[in-house]
């Protein structure tokens, strides 16, 4: 599938070629990696390897994004599982939001992910799913979900407007994780916004409960709306997540 527009400035995918540990971030649902960079450098400048791809049909315009699939976004991120599967024998994945969903469903698949850390991770949004109940009901496109953040100086790099068909497509995504949420035993920590207006809080409890994992952990995050690592919380952001993978990469 050949996109049709120039990537926005901003939106490019960031690598880092650092030690044998390794983190691949996954942006959330009509983001790009503007929203993960923070985290990308953070991770890069302790040390890790770091892999932070642009997902297809995100990043250029909302029309690139109508046309690709659920599958599409996995194979992004199973590109850049592969990248850093060559440099690296430790591997972690970072998600936020949609980006949450596709770090589970690599921890479904590939057994060999050290840990992952959720960031408002999407499993289940019972506004997407009525909304689609509605069928012909709706129009093309739907406003923008992008940049719900506490801080008012900051916004997210998102489209403008969001594809009814792209919402299909991550209500199919969401179902299917959702129904293997057992197949991760993998070490698991979930941040989780107190007052989040895209992807209800009870996500994090839901995923918490459903995964095999026994090492597990929520950490309530609460000067901060969906984007949290865009928000007043990132540094505890990146401080826990880097503990996390500093714990188990031994």
């Amino acid at each position: 599938m050949n996109e049709q527009y120039p990537v926005l400035p901003g939106a490019e995918p960031f690598y880092a070629e650092n030690g044998p540990a390794g983190v691949l971030l996954v942006h959330g649902f009509t983001g790009t990696p503007h929203s993960m960079r923070p985290l990308a450098e953070a991770y890069a400048k302790a040390g890790y390897t770091v892999c932070l791809p642009r997902l297809k049909g995100h990043g250029t315009h909302y029309e690139d994004m109508e046309r690709t699939t659920f599958r599409d976004w996995i194979d992004s991120v199973e590109e850049g599982y592969e990248w850093l599967k060559e440099r690296c024998g430790t591997i972690f994945v970072t998600g936020l939001s949609m980006g949450g969903t596709l770090t589970l469903y690599m921890a479904e698949r590939y057994p060999s992910i050290r840990g992952i850390v959720l960031i408002n991770p999407a499993i289940d949004i019972p506004a997407i799913r009525a909304g689609l109940a509605a069928g012909d009901e709706l129009p093309r496109y739907l406003d923008s979900i992008g940049s719900d953040l506490k801080n008012p100086d900051v916004k997210e790099l998102a489209y403008e407007k969001t594809p009814t068909a792209s919402l299909l497509q991550l209500a199919r995504l969401m179902e299917q994780v959702k129904g293997e949420l057992e197949r991760v035993a993998c070490p698991i920590l979930i941040f989780v916004s107190n007052e989040d207006h895209v992807v209800p809080p009870e996500n994090a409890d839901i995923i918490f409960r459903g995964v095999r994992s026994s090492d597990k952990e929520i950490v309530r995050l609460k000067n901060s709306y969906h984007v949290a690592t865009l928000d007043h919380d990132q540094p505890l952001v990146i401080e826990r997540s880097l503990r996390f993978f500093a714990k188990h990469s031994k």
